[in-house]
């Protein structure tokens, strides 16, 4: 089996979040393995995509190289426990395989009426998800009552008795804000930053990762992933025409509740405050707008012909980025054969500057 280790130490890779047609036999898992991507990241919205941990298991059994997780799974919709468990159990299906993305929640608990887990709450859960995974016992929450049972004996902590010897499956956080990253930089595994392709805003996350763990009195730098809208096409302006919901989507991280957090441009800023007013949850990933200018798009993401591609990527690549995260794209309601083309671009184009 691969070591808790594989997935932190490998230079430049790339993953993907998928937006395949369930078929299911997720044989598509295939078609990324063999096109060279490192792994797969499963939305976990159950309202609006299937159960990620059986979809994750299919495409365990479809694939032999390719790393599989979420992004991203969240701190309410599953007990800390059974999080663990499950995650566990994918590492053992796919032999050390699996990687577990967390965050605060979005539009898997927009769907059910709440709004993201708040910073703390979000912190302790993440504390007792590393120690399940580590085999460690898990103090009962305050209202525990298994006491009210009345038996001669009951457990004194929770803990997950099956794990051996297998690999601990790595967690990453998906963050955005100061707060988050440095919750991560305390308790994960690496971050994988939601804060667009702008150099100076990456680093900026980096640095706030970094501060963190000194004042925590912990040695090195935790690992960076970042999650990052693009599109390969001569034509730069048009390339990002055809992502613009994407672009509202992850955009509307850097200003989840108001706010915008980290360093934007004065139109940057602008344009936040109109995303956060005005995104339609009810059409997630669909969402576009009018508002959105070129300056704006390009520094949310890149989009533009092979070679800018791949010099916006060795920016983030050289500031110690060490993992993409393909996230969104063209709009879905293209035609399917011309967001296949696109995607063919990346992989015959850009994928083999970094392989």
């Amino acid at each position: 089996m691969a070591n808790a280790e594989f997935w932190l130490a490998r230079p430049t890779h790339y993953w993907q979040q998928p937006a395949e047609n369930m078929d299911g036999t997720f044989s598509f898992a295939r078609r990324y393995e063999d096109a060279g991507f490192d792994g797969l990241l499963f939305f976990d919205t159950q309202n609006l995509a299937p159960e990620a941990l059986v979809s994750l298991t299919a495409a365990a059994k479809e694939t032999t190289r390719l790393g599989l997780g979420t992004g991203v799974t969240n701190s309410m919709t599953r007990h800390a426990a059974v999080t663990a468990s499950a995650f566990s159990t994918l590492q053992v299906v796919s032999n050390g395989r699996a990687y577990l993305g967390i965050g605060r929640g979005d539009s898997a608990l927009a769907h059910l009426g709440y709004a993201p887990t708040p910073a703390g709450a979000f912190e302790e859960y993440l504390s007792d998800l590393v120690s399940y995974l580590r085999g460690e016992a898990v103090e009962f929450a305050p209202d525990a009552d298994v006491h009210r049972l009345h038996l001669a004996d009951t457990p004194e902590a929770s803990r997950i008795q099956w794990l051996r010897d297998f690999p601990r499956v790595p967690v990453g956080v998906a963050a955005t804000g100061p707060r988050v990253i440095s919750i991560a930089a305390r308790h994960a595994d690496r971050i994988d930053l939601m804060l667009g392709a702008s150099a100076k805003r990456v680093a900026w996350g980096m640095d706030v990762a970094r501060e963190a763990r000194r004042k925590a009195g912990m040695a090195g730098d935790i690992p960076c992933s970042a999650y990052v809208n693009l599109v390969v096409h001569d034509d730069g302006e048009l390339a990002w025409k055809m992502a613009a919901p994407a672009i509202t989507s992850q955009g509307r991280f850097a200003a989840m509740h108001g706010k915008v957090v980290g360093p934007v441009s004065d139109e940057a800023r602008e344009i936040l405050g109109q995303i956060h007013s005005s995104y339609d949850m009810k059409r997630h990933g669909a969402h576009g707008g009018d508002f959105i200018t070129s300056d704006f798009a390009h520094e949310f993401g890149i989009y533009g012909p092979p070679s800018y591609c791949v010099d916006r990527l060795s920016q983030l690549a050289e500031l110690g980025v060490d993992r993409f995260i393909l996230a969104g794209g063209p709009d879905l309601a293209m035609p399917r054969p011309e967001i296949a083309a696109l995607a063919e671009r990346f992989v015959a184009e850009v994928l083999p500057a970094f392989k």
